[in-house]
């Protein structure tokens, strides 16, 4: 079995694990069923992909999406991965090629769709593949506690049993201790190992602001980021189209996604997005998972989410590829409203309904949080971040707070003197004094409140409600009268203390969203770099990320390569998109199409047999008619001398062995490459 490092570089182009792979790779290859939790954009997919490389045998990966399943093929066929996907968006002529790769037990990896499951035939084709290990991806989808259950993902463990009992993965971003535990009841016979590796995404920068003019706010953000992938979550589709349509009229190249779209067209926009840079979607959350794509460099939620799972699933699709990435979550009183609407209507049980509530207060704390907006986030999950992140907004500009509890008492004894029947309109009318006609007619100008809150605006007034709305100090009703709550009496009768936030006009900066490129020719070099990777993705019909991701073109820009292996050493660059793709992108900065290396000398570029065989190659030269030029001819297959470099023989029976040497060429050419060999280890 070979070892992870030579694969990883070779097939993926990487170096080196990203934190937590490499623990979950080799308890996968040692032959472990796995749970792990991993952040989104952690690079899950690596550790299920790299240990179906390393062993004989298919592996079945079970994917909830098939734009996601789509993308994740091309990348690996790029890489030189023989792997495919059975979908309904397989034509017949993909479908075949499919099935005879499988058949001939080419196929290393096969993606499926849960509902493929129900199919008749699927299990039975899947016992006489010889699956040797069954990958669950978004796992948390078999919860129903998941905040993206599917009732497919339940047949699996029926797939498990059916394959005998076929070692089990299973990866998700976001599980809370109750999803776990359903995952592990549902897909493992026994406690598998669990990996638990950290929610923490330290390139996003985290911001939530009160909503005000949303609209503009969000066209202002969007306009400074021009040129870059985002996603903008709306609550409802009307919403996703108006906002579209207003971006588009400020020259953003920006589409509405949601699911009130007939297929083709969500079919057509998900792919324009996938494919091309610079595309804004403005999109229901049914756009979500299956998002693949690395390069996104905002998420905005125009609306608040539903909870911190919801949250933190959607704002991991930005910066998947590692670089700075910026996220924005607007939030009103109408949006909190909603959200509580939507728990207390809904036909779940009461304890279900009750835990819906706790995790959308969580949200809100976050929301409202006095300081590290990432601490809060970060404690919600388990984990103790001991300093401020120093990459959110809180932390940019840390919040003026005040002792709010006068403010939010004067709040709630209006409240309450009014008889809980008002909106917020006239709760302010009534404390800031003015004497409108409905607060005549009630006779709530005789009340003590009338006007004790004369000394602050309405927009400050209102500020103090939303507050203590989200604090959980006061509910509303569906017919939009306030009321107040437990915890408000404890304020009101003086057995708690409340801090209120200052309002704050705009931030403080726009957040660096991409690498720093200073230099103005590096910065015309990652464009022209970007430019050709687009042409090459569209000659090939495959998402540009696929052919190289944004973190590689930062680095080709940053390494400067002037010849192939120098390429090669770039992160995300592997042997075979070197071959496709290398000299490509060489004549960006050399200018000149590289003449192209023989096929066994190009797949040594990825590793540190390339200036060996180089050696190889010129001492062999010296050799083939021996050290006096007297001798009879011998020469060497370039295969042969690359398979040299490879195994780095220690004596002249070891290089005797190699495939096309033989002893007369051992004899020949043993001793001078032995030494080469040898300078080569110091």
């Amino acid at each position: 079995m070979d070892a992870p490092t030579p694969l990883l570089k070779s097939v993926f182009g990487f170096d080196q694990f990203r934190p937590g792979q490499q623990e979950i790779v080799e308890a996968v290859t040692a032959g472990r069923d796995v749970l792990a939790i991993m952040p989104t954009g952690g690079g899950k997919s690596l550790c299920y992909q790299l240990p179906a490389l390393m062993r004989d045998g298919l592996t079945v990966v079970i994917s909830p999406l098939i734009a996601l399943m789509r993308d994740q093929v091309a990348g690996l066929r790029e890489a030189g991965v023989e792997a495919g996907a059975l979908s309904s968006a397989n034509d017949p002529t993909e479908t075949d090629r499919v099935l005879d790769a499988l058949e001939s037990g080419r196929l290393q990896l096969l993606y499926l769709a849960p509902e493929r499951l129900a199919n008749p035939g699927a299990q039975a084709l899947l016992v006489r593949a010889g699956v040797t290990l069954l990958a669950v991806d978004e796992a948390h989808c078999v919860s129903q506690w998941g905040h993206d259950f599917r009732p497919d993902y339940l047949r699996i463990g029926d797939l498990r049993e059916a394959l005998g009992g076929v070692q089990t993965t299973a990866f998700t971003a976001t599980a809370d201790e109750g999803t776990r535990a359903e995952i592990m009841r549902r897909l493992f016979p026994d406690p598998p190992e669990v990996f638990l590796r950290g929610f923490d995404r330290p390139n996003l920068r985290l911001a939530f602001e009160p909503k005000n003019a949303p609209q503009s706010r969000i066209i202002s953000f969007v306009k400074r980021r021009h040129g870059q992938s985002g996603i903008i979550y709306c609550a409802s589709r009307k919403k996703t189209e108006a906002l579209a349509a207003a971006l588009s009229r400020e020259g953003v190249d920006a589409v509405a996604y949601h699911a009130g779209l007939d297929p083709e067209t969500r079919s057509d926009r998900q792919d324009r997005f996938a494919r091309a840079d610079g595309v804004v979607m403005t999109a229901t959350i049914a756009f979500g998972m299956g998002v693949d794509k690395p390069d996104i460099r905002f998420v905005i939620h125009a609306d608040l989410p539903k909870t911190v799972e919801s949250y933190y699933q959607e704002i991991g699709r930005a910066g998947r590829d590692g670089l700075p990435a910026d996220t924005l979550t607007l939030y009103g009183i109408d949006d909190i409203k909603l959200r509580r609407r939507q728990i207390d209507d809904s036909n779940a049980p009461q304890e279900r309904r009750r835990a819906d509530h706790q995790r959308l207060n969580a949200l809100l704390a976050i929301a409202e949080a006095p300081a590290c907006r990432r601490q809060s986030l970060l404690a919600y999950f388990g984990e103790t971040r001991g300093e401020p992140c120093g990459n959110c907004d809180l932390c940019d500009t840390p919040p003026e707070r005040y002792d709010g509890t006068e403010r939010v008492q004067k709040a709630l004894s209006a409240i309450v003197r009014t008889g809980e029947r008002f909106g917020v309109e006239h709760l302010t009318n009534v404390l800031r004094g003015e004497l409108t006609e409905r607060v005549s007619q009630r006779g709530h100008d005789r009340l003590p409140t009338f006007g004790c809150g004369s000394e602050l605006e309405k927009g400050p007034w209102r500020d103090v409600f939303q507050q203590s709305y989200a604090l959980g100090h006061t509910a509303i009703s569906e017919t939009g009268s306030w009321s107040v709550t437990e915890s408000g009496w404890e304020v009101l009768r003086g057995k708690a203390k409340v801090m209120l936030r200052k309002e704050k006009s705009t931030p403080k900066r726009a957040a660096q969203t991409r690498r720093e490129i200073t230099d103005p020719a590096d910065a015309e070099l990652f464009d022209a770099l970007r430019a050709l990777r687009t042409k090459l993705a569209k000659a090939r019909g495959v998402p540009a990320y696929v052919i190289f991701p944004d973190a590689t073109l930062h680095d080709m820009v940053a390494r400067k390569p002037d010849t192939l292996d120098a390429m090669a050493q770039c992160s995300g660059v592997g042997a075979k998109k070197l071959a496709s793709f290398g000299s490509d992108f060489l004549e960006v900065f050399t200018g000149e199409m590289p003449e192209p290396p023989h096929p066994a000398r190009q797949q040594l570029a990825t590793g540190p047999g390339g200036a060996l065989f180089d050696a190889l190659l010129a001492t062999h030269a010296t050799l083939t008619r021996g050290p006096d030029g007297l001798d009879k001819y011998l020469t060497l297959q370039k295969t042969t001398l690359a398979e040299v470099a490879r195994q780095r023989p220690q004596s002249i029976q070891a290089l005797a062995r190699i495939r096309g040497m033989g002893d007369q060429k051992a004899e020949r050419f043993g001793p001078a490459f032995l030494t080469v060999i040898q300078a080569a280890e110091e």
